[in-house]
């Protein structure tokens, strides 16, 4: 069964409450929290203090994907706001000694660690890390704005990341442009985690959440 992560990137967000009572009346399992500062992405959303205020309407597991040119700066403040996993950019940093030591102190703060990959960064890159986070997040679209077009040729990337998975404890998430043209060969591919945004937000959110887990 896949995990279903509702991306609140794709919320009417003059009406966020009751976007929140939607999200919490279906066998949602986390809520994806998308962060972006108008410099890694050329979007920008929201910070801690909104996910302090959500952490209070939710039980979800509040799944924080940073697309942040400095990331190290918010790990504390968002786990303070009720991050239980976050995920930085493979691409927020010049080498891996910086993201080995992001991966612990996110780990410091008691909280579950991520990796995410832009479409154009080769999976090859994650293989030193696979024993040391916990989800790899695989990006099927370019990072910054929802509603994209999903990118077929990156379920190749999660191929490679199921052929080892046994041996390692992590989970494999895919994001972007994720709809019920594709959805079954995601689910076919081996990812653990979907996050979809427009696809369930337009629509009867339950059934389609209901749909994915079966």
């Amino acid at each position: 069964m896949n995990l279903v992560a509702p991306s609140l990137l794709a919320a009417d967000f003059l009406n966020l409450e009751n976007e929140i009572n939607k999200i919490n009346n279906t066998k949602a399992d986390w809520l994806h929290l998308d962060i972006m500062d108008g410099n890694f992405v050329n979007n920008i959303t929201f910070g801690p203090d909104l996910v302090k205020q959500l952490r209070k309407h939710t039980n979800l597991l509040f799944d924080v994907h940073l697309m942040l040119m400095e990331p190290n700066r918010y790990f504390k403040d968002f786990v303070k706001a009720g991050a239980e996993m976050i995920t930085f950019h493979y691409e927020s940093y010049q080498n891996n000694e910086q993201r080995f030591q992001a991966i612990e102190l996110i780990k410091s703060l008691k909280c579950q660690v991520g990796i995410a990959i832009n479409p154009k960064t080769s999976v090859k890159v994650l293989e030193p890390f696979y024993l040391e986070v916990n989800m790899f997040l695989i990006m099927s679209v370019e990072p910054g704005f929802g509603g994209q077009k999903f990118m077929p040729k990156m379920l190749e990337k999660i191929e490679t990341l199921v052929k080892v998975q046994s041996k390692y404890n992590y989970l494999i998430q895919m994001d972007g442009g994720i709809n019920n043209k594709n959805i079954q060969l995601i689910k076919n591919s081996g990812v653990n985690v979907i996050v979809a945004g427009s696809y369930l937000f337009n629509g009867n959110m339950s059934e389609k959440i209901n749909e994915i887990k079966e």
